[in-house]
């Protein structure tokens, strides 16, 4: 296992999981014909997931070194050399992007647009604009969108798309959370900071608000269809009031750094079991 620590930190596999749950997630309520098709696309999410990783640590390695939160990863460590590094996102790359293929060429497209998005436009506006977190969101979009072409759905169908907003709005307050417990270790790395433009209190606010929007805007998920079972609405109605009144924490208090730590498993949670119940409710309507 020990061995095995630093690939797993380089491709920070316990997020390309998420990715590959959220891909499952738009596969399942999308036209799909047989289940165990859903592990082609998540497993084609994953793969690039780590990439993409890899190849953001690889980037960022020579400003990781000077920040506390990234300086333990492998390149910045040295517990990997940034050749090998390069060796497995390619391969990582390489695998998703192929079995992306098998799903059709749509999902190589959104597969290959993440990458664009994420390792070119995001990792280059980051180092540019406090604000890069607004852009870089989008790239949460696409796993859902590529689940949900790979089950037979269309990219402009409005169900697809009120969840990859949901997707997008639910990445914001996840990046701003760090920045209030590390917005001064972005700034010792040269890096634009929300810290350098806003006070904490300002941030947190801001960081409430939109934490506020994700959760209100899961309830208008039975407009397009998705949620629209009684249970399972009633059970997204218990979890957004339960992150509305964990954001609003931040907005009472001063211990961001504690705060934003809990808040940001929070948010994960709630978007975990948001992904559950819907994926339980495409499964449901399935079987009948």
């Amino acid at each position: 296992m020990l061995y095995l620590k630093p690939y797993l930190t380089l491709c920070r596999v316990w997020i390309s999981i998420f990715a590959a749950c959220s891909a499952a997630t738009g596969f399942f309520l999308g036209p799909y014909q047989h289940a165990m098709d859903v592990l082609i696309p998540a497993a084609a999410v994953f793969l690039l997931a780590c990439g993409a990783s890899a190849l953001n640590q690889y980037q960022e390695r020579h400003i990781d070194v000077k920040m506390e939160r990234t300086q333990k990863r492998p390149l910045p460590s040295g517990a990997m050399t940034p050749v090998r590094a390069l060796i497995v996102l390619a391969s990582m790359m390489i695998g998703g992007l192929s079995l992306a293929a098998a799903a059709g060429p749509i999902s190589v497209l959104l597969g290959l647009c993440a990458l664009l998005w994420y390792n070119g436009i995001y990792t280059h506006l980051k180092r540019v604009t406090a604000f890069a977190a607004i852009p870089g969101a989008a790239v949460g979009m696409i796993p859902p969108a590529i689940g949900w072409v790979a089950a037979g759905g269309g990219l402009l169908d409005p169900r697809i798309a009120v969840i990859c907003f949901l997707f997008f709005l639910w990445q914001v307050p996840h990046f701003w959370l760090l920045i209030l417990k590390h917005g001064e270790e972005y700034e010792r790395a040269g890096l634009p900071s929300l810290t350098r433009v806003m006070s904490k209190v300002q941030i947190a606010r801001i960081t409430s608000a939109w934490i506020t929007a994700s959760a209100v805007a899961s309830l208008a998920l039975p407009l397009f269809g998705p949620g629209r079972t009684a249970p399972i609405y009633y059970l997204l109605i218990a979890l957004a009031l339960w992150l509305i009144w964990s954001g609003k924490s931040l907005t009472e208090k001063e211990s961001f750094p504690q705060l934003s730590s809990l808040l940001f498993k929070k948010i994960n949670i709630y978007l975990f079991v948001m992904m559950s119940l819907l994926t339980m409710e495409g499964i449901f309507f399935r079987l009948q």
